[in-house]
């Protein structure tokens, strides 16, 4: 197979497979992801039923999305077991060496896809379901088979699914309805997204090089990307504190993040003035501090509720 140049081979069947390990399947689930997600889920819906979500209802969700977005993560293993090969940080993937075969990733997929979706439809709600099914639909179809491998918008387009579970999460808390504060949250997860995967694009630039992937700092350098690091928190840091006007968070949520989207934008506008020789350094620190941030807004987003 050949694809921006780049051969592609199918990993080899056969006897490798038979050395696929309990931890070998696990892995293509991608439960470090999938944990994120749900500590996302979980913080839209403590916010949309003011911290008195229904125990069982959450539950149910969190269950529910859990089994979507670890079938999403195992058809991503699936279909990107050809450029996985090609790059240092995805080569030791389960399906990519050929011990978890193409045909059992894609089997467990679409069973756990269709599970969880099963599980938000039938005891939460329809409209739960519906963000999921749109969350899994952009990450292992639209982002991995076409964004991801013909645009430098991937991230941007792909964040959608990012910012699917607390939307999940509201629609389940809420009995249904999501309000302008539900979409305030969305919309801060959404943007979140580029500063968060392009300074980890800028540290594995050769990496999606030698893969073919037209990741923007492959295309248009590490200044461009920069730049729309800087755009991208800009627009995220008031988006996020909307939260409070809104009535759905409290004083302690704007003042925590205010300051942490300050300093995160520090970071990002720092990035525009330092020598091009700490450009990895400066992307490790904004990489990092990405992590920290989200963390943190999931945590505040629940203790602002409960002690507003």
């Amino acid at each position: 197979m050949q694809a921006n140049g780049v051969v592609y081979e199918e990993p080899s069947n056969g006897l490798e497979n038979a050395k696929a390990t309990l931890r070998d399947y696990i892995s293509i689930m991608k439960w470090g992801i999938t944990i994120a997600n749900l500590m996302a889920t979980f913080a839209g819906m403590w916010v949309a039923s003011g911290g008195h979500p229904g125990l069982a209802t959450l539950l149910l969700t969190l269950v529910g999305t859990a089994l979507v977005v670890a079938g999403g993560a195992a058809l991503n293993n699936f279909y990107d077991r050809d450029i996985d090969q090609h790059m240092a940080r995805t080569k030791h993937r389960a399906v990519a060496q050929g011990k978890v075969s193409p045909a059992a990733a894609l089997a467990i997929g679409l069973s756990m896809s269709v599970v969880g979706l099963a599980v938000l439809l039938l005891f939460v709600n329809w409209q739960s379901a519906a963000c999921a099914f749109v969350g899994l639909f952009v990450y292992s179809y639209l982002y991995t088979v076409w964004f991801k491998r013909h645009t430098t918008l991937n991230t941007v387009l792909g964040g959608v699914s990012g910012a699917m579970p607390p939307l999940i999460g509201w629609a389940a808390g809420s009995g249904g309805s999501i309000s302008l504060a539900g979409w305030c949250l969305f919309f801060t997860f959404f943007l979140w997204q580029p500063p968060h995967f392009l300074p980890l694009a800028m540290k594995k630039t050769e990496d999606y090089r030698a893969a073919g992937i037209p990741m923007l700092p492959v295309v248009r350098g590490f200044r461009e990307t920069k730049r729309q690091i800087v755009l991208y928190t800009a627009a995220m840091v008031p988006v996020s504190l909307m939260m409070t006007p809104l009535g759905a968070e409290g004083w302690i949520y704007f003042v925590v993040m205010a300051v942490l989207g300050i300093w995160f934008l520090y970071l990002g506008v720092k990035g525009l003035y330092i020598q091009p020789e700490r450009d990895l350094e400066w992307a490790n620190q904004v990489f990092r501090f990405s992590l920290i941030y989200l963390t943190a807004l999931c945590v505040v987003c629940v203790l602002s509720v409960s002690i507003f």
